[in-house]
């Protein structure tokens, strides 16, 4: 039976979070420089966005580049902001086609002025959209986040523009870069490797986390339907028991 077919449309996820691993590993497997993997990659990108649209899912959010990516060889990161800009520009119809809106996270000015003009023209075609939100995570640490949250809070206490006793949850939600999205609900890392890498510790509380072995660019809709079976067989009970649940 096709994974799909095995979906209950009432339990889907309403925000999935993707870290994109494995890249680099796929090309080198295959004798070609990390940069064909990445160039791949792009492929699995799309065939997923293209099932979060169909099943449907509103909220995606994909890992593409973290704060420690910079440290990288040179090549490598003019390569992935070259790949951002060419796949902005490719992809602008099949966000409109789906009625996507495009969304970005992170420390965006870090960006090259080329890919930061590209991405903020894209998210501005595409604002109006509403069947989905994508959210590329680009230059993003959530400790870079959460650091960010803090200093802007105390300043509003520091400036009396907010008491110490108000500060709760809601009001670090409402400083974080993803003030406008919800928490996840299901958290994929593809490549087999079983670790966050700094990639929305706040927001992950209380998502379930799907670990698979299979490299980003091999990963196809089936991969992600079946996650979402995996997903839907579990008990989510946020702190309560199986019996406060049934009841």
């Amino acid at each position: 039976m096709n994974p799909k077919d095995r979906i209950d449309a009432s339990k889907l996820p309403k925000h999935l979070a993707v870290i994109m691993d494995g890249n680099g590993r796929w090309a080198k497997k295959q004798g070609f420089f990390r940069s064909f993997g990445h160039e791949n990659g792009t492929k699995a990108v799309r065939e997923i966005v293209e099932a979060c649209a169909e099943l449907p899912i509103p909220y995606l959010t994909l890992f593409a580049f973290s704060t420690e990516n910079w440290n990288r060889p040179k090549a490598e990161v003019e390569t992935l902001m070259k790949l951002l800009v060419s796949s902005l520009k490719k992809e602008i119809d099949t966000l409109e086609e789906h009625n996507i809106k495009l969304n970005a996270i992170g420390n965006l000015e870090a960006l090259p002025k080329k890919a930061f003009k590209e991405l903020k023209e894209v998210m501005e075609k595409t604002k109006s959209n509403k069947h989905m939100t994508l959210t590329l995570a680009l230059s993003y640490g959530s400790r870079e986040e959460i650091t960010k949250t803090i200093k802007e809070i105390s300043l509003k206490v520091k400036n009396n523009l907010i008491s110490p006793s108000d500060i709760d949850e809601s009001v670090i939600n409402n400083h974080l870069y993803t003030k406008d999205l919800p928490d996840v609900d299901l958290l994929i890392r593809t490549s087999g490797e079983q670790r966050i890498s700094n990639f929305l510790l706040w927001q992950i509380a209380y998502a379930e986390l799907y670990f698979t072995e299979t490299l980003w660019p091999d990963y196809r809709k089936n991969h992600l339907f079946e996650a979402i079976v995996d997903y839907q067989n579990r008990e989510r009970r946020f702190g309560k028991t199986s019996e406060q649940l049934n009841n």
